[in-house]
């Protein structure tokens, strides 16, 4: 059942807040009440009254980010934490051995003022990459953040607006569910992510609280199940970043413990996938300057490899996007995208249909309407059908159009 409101502290004994420590905007002193809060919200903290267990995935990029580093040693130690603190604006990443004492220093002065081990704060940053973190303006900010952790509503919220950076839109969600004998337990998630968005993740930060009893290798097992076919199917620009990751929290607060094997982790794990599919497809519909949300979906294809490679050549091919951001019908575009993927299939079979309009039929364009194709393209959900007749396996990718602002967002992003 999903919440008719969806934020990070609904799972009992999670606190959460936002604060700007100026990196967003230079002078708190220039604040305006009618800013929007994603403008000025700067070092997010999501905090569980007592210690949990943690999983996370992360970004497949050879380069991570200093915070991200740090955090995958802690999670990977099979620790306990309390809880993560983010930030927006720099990404903590390029900067050298330096960029370990920075995250440490900043996880330091919170377990500082939580009375905790600095090892039971988890780091993540995001921006720019290759600038020294301002780490005496976040700890600076670190005492506001602190005192005003709240399971309100607001509180929440402003945790989330803290992480984002490009994203003109929160991404959030949430579900209580029923397990086998009537009890209940909540997860809730919230992310940013907008641009450098491919497999395997992206310019993304995903935070999943819950307050079930979930072991972290089964709660690992669920979370990278719940991710390949969900934030690992988006893809914004074919770009993939240096500090990103995907957590879960678990501090078992409801009272209910879910075991391996059982009916209970089937619903669980059910419920965690829908709501990373909820925010893949928030991501993809944000993503940088995008005026369209696409799913691009591949039928009957040999293998699970040849379905994949289409639906992700298809999303990140430039020239397809631009065409579904013009509400261009240019369906050679994606039949030539679909060629040069490295699967395999007969090209003189496939068909390809536009939010259920068929424009390719074995191969050959069709005589279609192409008043109903603008009209269905001026639509903001639009959805690509390649069929191939070689098999059975299926696969599908969230993507945007691109359009004139993911140019000026990109081309002055340090700026």
């Amino acid at each position: 059942m999903m919440k008719s409101e969806s934020y990070i502290t609904l799972p009992k004994g999670f606190k959460a807040n936002g604060v700007s420590a100026g990196m967003k905007i230079s002078d708190r002193a220039n604040y305006n009440p009618e800013m929007p809060r994603n403008s000025y919200l700067d070092v997010g903290m999501v905090l569980s009254d007592t210690p949990c267990n943690v999983a996370g995935v992360y970004t497949k990029n050879l380069v991570k980010g200093h915070s991200l580093v740090r955090s995958i040693d802690i999670i990977e130690s099979g620790n306990k934490v309390r809880g993560i603190i983010v930030n927006s604006k720099n990404a903590n990443a390029a900067v050298g051995k330096v960029g370990i004492e920075d995250a440490e220093a900043v996880a330091a002065k919170a377990a500082e003022l939580i009375d905790c081990r600095p090892s039971e704060i988890l780091t993540a940053s995001t921006g720019v990459i290759g600038t020294r973190l301002p780490v005496d303006k976040i700890t600076s900010a670190i005492p506001e953040l602190v005192s005003g952790l709240t399971s309100d509503a607001e509180g929440a919220h402003d945790s989330e607006f803290a992480m984002m950076t490009t994203d003109t839109v929160p991404k959030e969600v949430s579900a209580t569910i029923t397990l086998s004998e009537g009890h209940t337990i909540t997860i809730a998630g919230q992310a940013k992510g907008s641009g450098m968005i491919h497999p395997n993740l992206a310019t993304m930060i995903g935070i999943f609280t819950t307050d079930a009893d979930i072991k972290a290798p089964l709660l690992k097992s669920m979370l990278k199940d719940a991710v390949k076919y969900t934030f690992n199917r988006v893809s914004v620009d074919g770009d993939t970043s240096v500090c990103d990751m995907v957590i879960v929290l678990a501090n078992g607060e409801s009272g209910v413990t879910i075991e391996e094997g059982s009916e209970d982790a089937f619903i669980f794990a059910e419920a965690l996938r829908g709501l990373c599919e909820d925010i893949a497809r928030m991501l993809a519909s944000d993503g940088e300057g995008a005026t369209k949300f696409v799913e691009v979906e591949v039928y009957g294809a040999k293998t699970e490899k040849d379905a994949y490679l289409i639906a992700s050549s298809v999303a990140k091919s430039p020239l397809c996007k631009t065409a579904f951001f013009g509400m261009d019908a240019n369906c050679g575009r994606i039949l030539t995208a679909a060629g040069y993927s490295g699967a395999d299939f007969d090209p003189e079979k496939i068909d390809i249909k536009l939010s259920g309009l068929l424009v390719y039929q074995d191969g050959i364009a069709t005589d279609f309407d192409e008043e109903e194709a603008d009209r269905l393209l001026h639509e903001h959900d639009i959805k690509v059908e390649i069929i191939l007749k070689e098999g059975n396996c299926y696969d599908r990718m969230f993507t945007c159009d691109f359009s004139y602002k993911y140019v000026e967002i990109n081309g002055s992003y340090r700026t």
